[in-house]
């Protein structure tokens, strides 16, 4: 049986693979950062995946996931944001209160107690940030790529996800009233900085160019 930490490792991998760009490697760096972690300590547990046949690397080189190694970070990412989603749904907490109390039911040892979740849900595709959830069989619903900063003025779109998930940036956009599903139209871009006015309902936003690197929309 893999540790929790383990498992947060092939999780981690998971999501720069198979959901930033598409990639099929990542770098240690790449990895360290995303886990707030000195790439010497990502390497000695990479050594230890390695081992195990659940990663594929060299030191300090690009790192893949094997197919056992996918097969249970699918597992944990599907667990994760199924909780996310009774967390929100069921219990009412808000969106940025439940990444932390999900990283822990994440690793829950209960194939049963997973599908009676999803059966309860009634088999969502996506988690409250709009992060696609991995089905039973491996398949994951499509995930919006595309940037509000690359929408081009007087062009409309919907937010379909939220690329950074930190507690913080959520709670902005509440206060901006903007969630899953809100329509925005982009009204200007100013180049000097990259920042842009936004028409959201019938409120105009300036906001910055790091926000709008920061919602995926459709």
């Amino acid at each position: 049986m893999l540790s929790n930490t383990e498992e947060n490792y092939l999780k981690a991998l998971l999501y720069l693979t198979a959901e930033d760009a598409g990639k099929k490697e990542a770098g240690t760096n790449d990895l360290a950062t995303h886990l707030g972690l000195k790439p010497a300590t990502v390497n000695d547990m990479l050594k230890r995946l390695k081992e195990k046949e659940y990663v594929s690397y060299k030191k300090y080189g690009k790192i893949s996931l094997t197919r056992s190694g996918k097969d249970i970070a699918m597992f944990v990412m599907r667990k994760h944001r199924l909780w996310e989603t009774f967390l929100c749904e069921v219990l009412e907490f808000s969106w940025d209160e439940v990444h932390e109390v999900a990283e822990q039911l994440e690793h829950i040892q209960s194939d049963k107690l997973t599908e009676r979740l999803d059966k309860f849900l009634n088999y969502p595709d996506y988690d409250p940030h709009g992060d696609p959830i991995p089905k039973s069989n491996g398949k994951m619903p499509p995930r919006a790529t595309t940037l509000l900063s690359s929408v081009a003025v007087q062009q409309s779109c919907t937010v379909a996800a939220v690329k950074d998930t930190s507690p913080v940036f959520l709670q902005y956009l509440e206060q901006l009233s903007i969630g899953i599903g809100t329509k925005i139209k982009v009204l200007e871009k100013i180049s000097f900085d990259g920042s842009m006015t936004l028409l959201v309902e019938k409120d105009k936003l300036t906001v910055s160019e790091k926000f709008a690197n920061s919602l995926l929309v459709d």
